[in-house]
């Protein structure tokens, strides 16, 4: 596994916060450097509107997005780390994307409930 992923969430959702607290607890190996976007005083490599978009993570100095992203989330995480490498595949990559654009979708919905 690599040593760090940095994972850059919207603080200010709902939904991601309760991801995210989740990811943290899975994450007993303290291997993902978690990154609110909402808070003005953290340094982006992207501007926030670009981060808040989509699901953003840094993996070996390379910055991805969607389902790369979580896949990289995934990989650090031992329970996740399957699927996470399945996530490497291109067909598999793929259909995690898709299904990730369709999420996109519904995700504002999502969020008025929980909040």
């Amino acid at each position: 596994m690599s040593n760090q992923v940095t994972v850059y969430y919207d603080g200010g959702c709902p939904l991601c916060l309760r991801e995210i607290r989740l990811m943290r607890r899975l994450d007993r190996r303290e291997r993902i450097d978690f990154v609110d976007v909402e808070d003005p005083s953290t340094s982006c490599p992207l501007d926030r509107e670009t981060l808040l978009q989509r699901f953003h993570a840094e993996e070996d100095g390379e910055l991805v997005s969607g389902a790369a992203a979580f896949g990289a989330m995934w990989r650090q995480i031992p329970l996740l780390r399957p699927l996470g490498l399945l996530a490497r595949n291109r067909w598999i990559l793929a259909t995690l994307e898709w299904s990730y654009l369709r999420f996109l979708t519904v995700r504002p919905t999502l969020q008025r409930w929980l909040a």
